[in-house]
């Protein structure tokens, strides 16, 4: 009954699984802000959507884009910025795209031909472009122009959102190629054009089009002084937490209640269920990580092959992958600088009723106090990773059961991580 051919759990990267927990705000924030606005002509910021690995960024964005498309909107391939790869030619590949998926490439229209053209340009040469001399506009500027005509060519087929998704921003590593992208997003976000309303009078509006980012939250540091105030004003910047357990316990509720439908070997369908304790065992060690959350749902489907899923098949599942998920929060705090390394470490040694930035300062090895805080403002604002409150706390719960428990593993009979 159940086998690799029918797991419903995916943790893999960059996968919309099956099995779909939380960020609720996220979709609903597509669903009744961002494309409701865009569709009427009124202005919404693009998105920024960053967070520390496994919190489903990626998987996040690309469940809006299946949502956008089977709605019929125009939407781009998930742009994954290689590391040292020149944005601009991506990008501009993308454009051509839906310059194509909007009929564009059909249009005698002389400044049509001639958007066309440059962003081909663009998607042959990128940044160097610029740096090439070459005559007419420079690479944001093409990249912008053609995002209009989409946007034109969205409003006349109506009732259509051209939908950009770009991936691993914290990998653009050129600040003139970061700089000319986010000029060029930011300036087709903007952009408003006239259009008759009833009545016949004339009136702006913005264009249809919306654009994701997806990133490490490195990409904060990048927008940062000198980018600051303008990306803002552009983009919404939201960096992802870990998932509430009642939104982990509400996805594993079917289970639960009614079972998972299967394809049965009579060209039926059989079902497959979940004892509340595996759904409890579940939502305990993956601590509120999609990623660490499909992990312990796949191996408890491949522990047996019964139509019910037990604790102790679930726990006899995670103890296979509690290796796995344990390298997966020692990434994460391998990759902090080590003055923020030793903050967590310091927090969690201490009571929790006892983490204050005085307390965690001084075991931290800081001079006094004052000298912490730019640390912890970032763990907050920046990573996600600690909320400044009286105590401070931990808002990663994977990263804090790392480093206050034996989590991990998990003993045998037992569900909990100590």
């Amino acid at each position: 009954m159940r086998s690799s051919l029918n797991n419903p759990f995916s943790p893999g990267s960059d996968i919309v699984p099956e099995v779909w927990a939380g960020r609720s705000e996220q979709l609903s924030d597509w669903r009744d802000i961002v494309r409701p606005r865009r569709i009427v002509g009124l202005p919404e910021r693009g998105r920024t959507i960053l967070g520390e690995p496994g919190l489903g960024k990626s998987s996040l964005v690309r469940r809006i884009a299946q949502t956008a498309a089977a709605h019929g909107d125009w939407v781009t391939p998930q742009l994954r910025i290689p590391s040292g790869a020149d944005p601009l030619k991506l990008v501009a590949e993308a454009i051509l795209r839906l310059a194509e998926t909007a009929g564009l490439s059909s249009k005698p229209a002389n400044e049509i031909v001639t958007a066309l053209s440059r962003v081909r340009a663009v998607a042959a040469a990128g940044i160097s472009l610029t740096l090439q001399g070459a005559e007419g506009p420079d690479p944001y500027r093409a990249l912008t122009d053609l995002l209009i005509e989409v946007g034109r060519a969205a409003i006349r087929r109506g009732d259509v959102v051209a939908l950009i998704h770009i991936d691993e921003v914290q990998n653009i590593s050129d600040e003139h190629a970061l700089s000319q992208l986010l000029i060029a997003l930011g300036d087709a976000l903007t952009h408003e054009i006239e259009v008759e309303v009833p009545g016949g009078n004339r009136v702006l509006r913005s264009l249809p089009i919306a654009v994701y980012l997806t990133g490490l939250p490195d990409f904060e540091d990048m927008t940062g002084a000198r980018k600051g105030a303008t990306f803002a004003r552009r983009f919404k910047t939201t960096t992802l937490t870990a998932i509430e357990d009642e939104e982990l316990a509400e996805a594993l509720q079917g289970f639960v209640l009614t079972g998972w439908s299967t394809a049965a070997p009579d060209g039926g369908s059989e079902r497959v269920r979940m004892d509340p304790a595996a759904a409890a065992a579940i939502v305990d060690l993956c601590r509120g990580e999609p990623f660490l959350f499909q992990l312990a749902g796949e191996q408890a489907w491949y522990a047996g092959t019964g139509p019910i899923i037990t604790e102790e098949q679930v726990l006899a599942g995670w103890r296979s992958a509690s290796r796995e998920a344990g390298a997966h929060v020692e990434r994460i705090l391998n990759r902090l600088p080590e003055r923020e390394k030793q903050f967590l470490e310091a927090m969690a040694d201490l009571p929790p009723k006892e983490r204050t930035l005085t307390r965690i300062a001084a075991d931290a090895g800081f001079a006094k106090a004052t000298d912490a805080g730019p640390t912890a403002q970032r763990l907050d604002t920046v990573r996600g990773i600690i909320s400044r409150g009286k105590p401070y706390t931990f808002r990663h719960r994977a990263v804090e059961a790392y480093l206050t428990s034996e989590w991990p593993d998990a003993p045998a009979g037992s569900p909990g991580g100590r």
